[in-house]
């Protein structure tokens, strides 16, 4: 039983060090090894059992091994995640708002505004659609299809969480395309009019001209945001799916 609980928990400790839990990083070690250890008792009844007389060179490779799995889980989640935010770099950088930092709370680290935006209504929408009981059904369903010491990275599952991470990148591009397609043609009509009269100042109000479009097009885009999130986190189920399968 304790090695069975030692095992699901170095599985769960690399899931969480990932998955995109609001907060989860800015509060105190004891209360995230609390949280860890709780959803550990509650994943009791598909603790494994592996046997009693284990030796040490076995018991190693079987926490590395867990590890490892607990990481892809992890990273196929974190990756819907990222494309928000890599969507949000996209149109900040066009729209202006690249120069408007702020304190991430949860890394203490300058952000622009718009990344932390993307970065909070991405982890919002993880729980709204319920992808956090999707990670605790496939993480239980990985004690049971994968026991201590099974767990191997095949080629599917490296293809999966490739693809995982390119989707990554498109949903990103995806998000950023519409604004990055108007602020194109905001820069190509201020151009133009400085052509025809160049007596005009428009340097001076093309800036504030392409924030508030790219404002009233971010206001547009997120009724979209639970569509991108569903695609991206569908590779990401996926991969994790993958990762499990034996």
């Amino acid at each position: 039983m304790v090695l069975g609980f030692f095992l699901t928990l170095v599985r769960l400790a690399g899931v969480f060090a990932f998955v995109p839990v609001p907060g989860l990083k800015s509060v105190v070690d004891p209360a995230r090894i609390l949280l860890v250890l709780g959803v550990t008792l509650a994943l009791y009844p598909v603790w494994p059992h592996p046997p009693a007389t284990t030796s040490a060179a076995t018991m190693t490779a079987w926490v590395l091994s867990e590890a490892a799995l607990g990481v892809g889980i992890g990273i196929a989640v974190g990756f819907a995640v990222e494309a928000f935010m890599i969507g949000a770099q996209m149109i900040g950088l066009q729209a202006g708002y690249s120069f408007a930092s702020t304190i991430d709370p949860s890394t203490q680290a300058d952000s622009t505004v718009l990344v932390l935006f993307a970065q909070t209504a991405a982890a919002l929408l993880f729980f709204t659609m319920g992808l956090d009981r999707e990670v605790l059904r496939i993480f239980a369903r990985s004690l049971e299809t994968c026991p201590p010491g099974t767990f191997t990275l095949t080629r599917s599952a490296t293809e999966a969480i490739i693809l995982a991470g390119s989707t990554m990148f498109s949903t990103g591009l995806r998000l950023a395309l519409p604004v990055m397609a108007v602020m194109a043609m905001v820069d190509i009509s201020v151009a133009l009019l400085g052509r025809v009269n160049s007596q005009l100042q428009l340097v001076t109000i093309a800036f504030p001209v392409k924030m508030v479009v790219g404002l009233a097009l971010l206001a547009w885009i997120a009724v979209l945001l639970p569509a991108l999130m569903r695609g991206a986190s569908a590779a990401g189920s996926m991969a994790m799916k993958t990762l499990i399968i034996r």
